[in-house]
């Protein structure tokens, strides 16, 4: 049980953001809708919590670029105000 998790949590580092997503919607679902064991419930759960950390990963690379994006354009636009002033 302990090399699945391990070989699950390795492969987690190659999943792009849908991925991740889309695997743990369906881990939600299945945890949801119960009728598991208590040990593939945890399994499901430990599988659900890798996903999650994956997605929050992405989903803050994703916000770090889209700041950096946002910063661009006003040391640009101050560059080009000052150029128009003089």
């Amino acid at each position: 049980m302990t090399d699945d998790s391990t070989a699950a949590a390795a492969a987690t580092g190659t999943l792009g953001y849908e991925q991740a997503r889309d695997e743990l919607i369906e881990v939600v679902r299945r945890l949801e809708a119960g009728g598991t064991t208590l040990e593939e419930s945890l399994a499901l759960w430990e599988r659900g919590e890798e996903l999650a950390k994956v997605c929050r990963r992405w989903l803050e690379g994703a916000r770090a670029r889209l700041d950096a994006a946002l910063a661009r354009p006003e040391s640009g636009s101050g560059g080009s105000g000052t150029a128009a002033d003089g």
